[in-house]
């Protein structure tokens, strides 16, 4: 029975993870194309893909560079891209890859990798989740890089094929099963209106960082609350006794 629950998780692990694979890999062609127009050749751009593979700290690179800055976008597209390391932090956890396979788990720790195995309860469907979604992005992102820098002219505005809608999307579809307690939703609104009013002030990609600091910020008062709670005296304890009888 329970393996059987095991692998049903592991199959809507998977599931979940092509779906965001191929919305996802999808937007890539917008990628390949805006890069292209902001000046970069093609073995540029697949370079970007190919060893940066981080979407954000990407668009935000070829964004800084079309607009005639150098450093600047070195230090947004790092900047953006920190949040991985903070991924792979918790990530190695819930992968446990084996050692040879841990270059290859930290290049695919993504957004997108790591929302689909945290959303799963089974540590299986977690990895399955992990890994189908990470090499799918990796290798259709790449494909799809490729074909929006070749195609690019002939794709017109890739925005106007609502891929960046369609990627988002997937985040939706993927946080909505997990909302269910109070603090949950309250901690989503609230994410979602600092992202929202950050958005005009701040470069592309860090409203989103600076709002995961509302969850961040409740996480670390939910873990110390306890520990607090459990360093202050026991009202029965031996002092409390001891008080009431002098």
């Amino acid at each position: 029975m329970h393996r059987t629950a095991t692998t049903d998780a592991v199959r809507r692990a998977t599931r979940e993870g092509v779906g965001v694979v191929v919305a996802t890999s999808a937007y890539g062609l917008s990628f390949g194309a805006l890069s292209i127009a902001s000046g970069l050749d093609l073995w540029q751009t697949m370079a970007l893909s190919l060893l940066m593979f981080s979407g954000g700290s990407q668009f935000a690179f070829i964004g800084v560079i079309a607009s005639g800055g150098g450093i600047a976008g070195v230090a947004s597209a790092a900047m953006l891209g920190l949040r991985n390391a903070l991924y792979g932090m918790s990530m190695r956890r819930v992968v446990a890859p084996a050692p040879a396979l841990l270059p290859l788990a930290a290049h695919v720790t993504i957004d997108e990798s790591t929302a689909v195995a945290l959303a799963q309860d089974e540590p299986r469907a977690q990895r399955a989740g992990f890994w189908v979604t990470g090499i799918g992005i990796y290798l259709g992102w790449n494909v799809a890089t490729l074909a929006g820098a070749l195609l690019g002219d002939l794709l017109g505005d890739p925005r106007q094929w609502g891929l960046d809608a369609a990627a988002a999307a997937a985040f939706v579809g993927l946080l909505w099963p997990r909302l269910r307690a109070r603090q949950a939703v309250a901690v989503a609104a609230a994410s979602a209106v600092v992202a929202a009013s950050l958005l005009p002030v701040l470069p592309a990609g860090m409203p989103v960082i600076v709002a995961a600091l509302v969850g961040v910020v409740v996480g670390l008062t939910n873990w110390l609350g306890p520990r607090h709670e459990s360093a202050l005296p026991d009202p029965g304890g031996p002092d409390h006794r001891q008080g009431d009888h002098a």
